[in-house]
């Protein structure tokens, strides 16, 4: 039987992230390695990319970015959100830090909703709804993220500390509830356009994201 079916089919009361496949991923932003992980609490397969030689930092100050999943900015290029831009800056980032990881959550679509709440919840804020008051109106949590997979992923590379790419202060607490040091939180600010500026302006006001560029865009705007 092989290591990843062994993974997959045995100890099916095993619990947490569990490193099932090493794979070398050449991208556009440079050559990274793909550790492919199944969470077995969730049934979920999650994917970190590691770029440069990590444990030479010895598993402290690694440039890291925990990106929620995000099929219609990450791949259709969705400009009512920022995650694609996001995930563009942050490899870039990473690839000229020499060293660092991402970890992309799957499951987290829509803030952890799913894809097709998501897009309901789209509509709503097409009718005059902001993306808080869209998740309410359908009986949804406005943010059911779990990031305790993307920690025990830190945790199987040898990462004890990180520099964290988020404008989010809810990854930072949820990293130090598992056990992982934030030595500093790195904005990660995209320039706003007019189909997402009302999006992230609620991001700011009522999540307590850290987008403190919305001020000059308005300025510009007006």
């Amino acid at each position: 039987m092989t290591e990843t079916a062994d993974v997959l089919g045995a100890n099916a009361q095993a619990s947490g992230a569990v490193r099932v496949v090493n794979a070398p991923l050449p991208t556009v932003y440079g050559d990274f390695e793909a550790v492919g992980y199944l969470d077995q609490d969730r049934g979920e397969e999650q994917v970190a990319l590691v770029y440069g030689d990590i444990s030479a930092a010895e598993g402290e100050g690694i440039l890291t970015r925990l990106h929620s999943e995000c099929l219609t900015g990450d791949a259709f290029g969705s400009q009512h959100c920022e995650c694609g831009d996001q995930l563009d800056s942050a490899l870039r980032s990473i690839v000229a830090e020499g060293r660092g990881i991402l970890v992309y959550l799957r499951g987290h679509e829509g803030r952890g909703i799913g894809l097709l709440a998501k897009l309901q919840a789209m509509k709503l804020q097409s009718e005059g709804l902001d993306t808080v008051e869209a998740n309410i109106a359908l009986g949804l949590p406005v943010d059911a993220r779990d990031y305790r997979v993307a920690a025990e992923i830190l945790h199987d590379l040898g990462v004890r500390s990180v520099r964290l790419m988020s404008n989010n202060p809810r990854k930072r607490e949820a990293l130090l509830r598992h056990g992982i040091k934030v030595a500093e939180q790195v904005p990660l600010l995209i320039t706003p356009c007019e189909d997402n500026i009302a999006y992230l302006r609620t991001k700011r006001e009522r999540l307590d994201h850290y987008l403190p560029h919305l001020e000059a865009a308005a300025v510009r705007s007006s």
